[in-house]
Protein backbone atom coordinates (compact mmCIF):
# COMPACT_ATOMS: atom_id res chain seq x y z
CA UNK A 1 0.00 0.00 0.00
CA UNK A 2 1.29 3.22 -0.80
CA UNK A 3 0.78 6.40 1.08
CA UNK A 4 0.19 10.01 0.13
CA UNK A 5 2.46 12.73 1.23
CA UNK A 6 0.57 16.24 1.81
CA UNK A 7 2.25 18.84 0.28
CA UNK A 8 1.03 21.33 2.72
CA UNK A 9 1.94 22.08 6.47
CA UNK A 10 4.73 20.03 7.80
CA UNK A 11 4.29 18.49 11.20
CA UNK A 12 7.04 19.39 13.77
CA UNK A 13 6.65 17.67 17.17
CA UNK A 14 6.74 20.13 20.36
CA UNK A 15 6.60 17.50 22.89
CA UNK A 16 10.84 17.60 22.82
CA UNK A 17 10.89 21.25 23.06
CA UNK A 18 9.60 21.44 26.73
CA UNK A 19 12.41 19.24 27.48
CA UNK A 20 14.95 21.25 26.02
CA UNK A 21 13.91 24.41 27.26
CA UNK A 22 13.89 22.98 30.49
CA UNK A 23 17.63 21.78 30.39
CA UNK A 24 18.40 25.38 29.52
CA UNK A 25 17.14 26.72 31.88
CA UNK A 26 18.73 24.37 34.39
CA UNK A 27 22.18 25.05 32.47
CA UNK A 28 21.23 28.83 32.98
CA UNK A 29 20.43 28.78 36.54
CA UNK A 30 23.63 26.40 37.57
CA UNK A 31 26.01 29.25 35.59
CA UNK A 32 24.46 31.70 37.20
CA UNK A 33 24.99 30.74 40.72
CA UNK A 34 29.03 30.23 40.23
CA UNK A 35 30.15 32.67 41.90
CA UNK A 36 34.46 33.31 41.78
CA UNK A 37 34.96 36.36 44.40
CA UNK A 38 34.77 35.73 47.65
CA UNK A 39 32.92 38.06 49.48
CA UNK A 40 32.88 39.28 53.26
CA UNK A 41 29.54 40.28 54.49
CA UNK A 42 29.00 44.09 55.16
CA UNK A 43 26.44 46.63 55.10
CA UNK A 44 27.85 49.05 53.09
CA UNK A 45 27.48 52.76 53.95
CA UNK A 46 25.48 55.19 51.20
CA UNK A 47 26.43 57.65 48.57
CA UNK A 48 24.37 60.38 48.31
CA UNK A 49 26.27 61.03 44.04
CA UNK A 50 27.40 58.10 41.89
CA UNK A 51 30.96 58.07 41.25
CA UNK A 52 32.95 56.93 38.47
CA UNK A 53 33.18 52.57 37.83
CA UNK A 54 36.34 51.22 37.72
CA UNK A 55 37.35 48.33 36.33
CA UNK A 56 38.02 45.65 38.68
CA UNK A 57 40.18 43.31 36.68
CA UNK A 58 43.23 45.28 38.19
CA UNK A 59 42.07 45.68 42.16
CA UNK A 60 43.18 44.94 45.46
CA UNK A 61 40.17 44.66 47.66
CA UNK A 62 40.51 45.37 51.27
CA UNK A 63 37.68 44.32 53.65
CA UNK A 64 37.14 45.16 57.44
CA UNK A 65 33.97 44.47 59.02
CA UNK A 66 32.85 45.54 62.25
CA UNK A 67 34.84 43.58 64.28
CA UNK A 68 37.86 45.30 62.89
CA UNK A 69 39.04 42.39 60.78
CA UNK A 70 40.55 42.66 58.08
CA UNK A 71 40.76 40.62 54.49
CA UNK A 72 42.05 40.78 51.49
CA UNK A 73 40.50 39.71 48.27
CA UNK A 74 37.96 38.04 50.70
CA UNK A 75 40.61 35.82 52.60
CA UNK A 76 41.67 36.49 56.17
CA UNK A 77 44.50 39.21 56.21
CA UNK A 78 46.96 40.22 58.80
CA UNK A 79 47.98 44.11 58.84
CA UNK A 80 51.73 42.88 58.30
CA UNK A 81 50.43 40.74 54.95
CA UNK A 82 48.30 43.56 53.42
CA UNK A 83 51.61 45.64 53.71
CA UNK A 84 53.94 43.32 52.23
CA UNK A 85 51.02 42.68 49.30
CA UNK A 86 50.65 46.44 48.99
CA UNK A 87 54.48 47.03 49.09
CA UNK A 88 54.62 44.23 46.01
CA UNK A 89 51.77 46.24 44.13
CA UNK A 90 53.55 49.14 44.19
CA UNK A 91 56.66 47.95 42.77
CA UNK A 92 55.40 45.59 40.01
CA UNK A 93 52.41 47.41 39.10
CA UNK A 94 51.28 50.68 40.73
CA UNK A 95 48.41 51.38 38.56
CA UNK A 96 46.40 48.55 40.68
CA UNK A 97 43.42 50.21 42.49
CA UNK A 98 43.15 49.26 46.23
CA UNK A 99 39.38 49.46 46.82
CA UNK A 100 38.48 49.94 50.58
CA UNK A 101 35.55 48.01 51.79
CA UNK A 102 34.30 48.67 55.25
CA UNK A 103 30.67 47.73 57.07
CA UNK A 104 29.29 51.47 57.89
CA UNK A 105 29.17 50.55 61.65
CA UNK A 106 32.91 49.80 61.87
CA UNK A 107 34.78 52.05 64.08
CA UNK A 108 36.92 54.31 62.45
CA UNK A 109 40.10 53.05 64.67
CA UNK A 110 39.78 50.08 62.39
CA UNK A 111 39.81 51.45 58.89
CA UNK A 112 42.63 54.34 59.98
CA UNK A 113 45.07 50.90 60.58
CA UNK A 114 44.47 49.78 56.90
CA UNK A 115 45.09 53.78 55.95
CA UNK A 116 48.13 54.79 57.93
CA UNK A 117 49.65 51.13 56.08
CA UNK A 118 48.60 53.16 52.87
CA UNK A 119 49.66 56.32 53.76
CA UNK A 120 53.50 54.79 55.09
CA UNK A 121 53.74 53.36 51.50
CA UNK A 122 52.56 56.37 50.06
CA UNK A 123 50.04 54.49 47.81
CA UNK A 124 47.39 57.14 45.97
CA UNK A 125 45.33 54.67 43.89
CA UNK A 126 43.14 54.02 46.64
CA UNK A 127 38.92 54.19 46.40
CA UNK A 128 36.39 53.27 49.48
CA UNK A 129 33.53 51.63 48.23
CA UNK A 130 29.99 52.70 48.92
CA UNK A 131 26.60 51.71 47.89
CA UNK A 132 24.65 53.92 46.07
CA UNK A 133 21.33 55.26 47.83
CA UNK A 134 19.19 55.22 44.62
Amino acid sequence: MKLKRSKGLMIIPTNAMSDVAFLLLIFIMLVALINYRKEVKIDYPEAREAVAKVSDKKNLELWINQAGDTFMDGNPASLAMIQDTIDDLYRNAPDTRVHILADKNTPYKNINKVLQILQFLEYRVVSFVVKDES
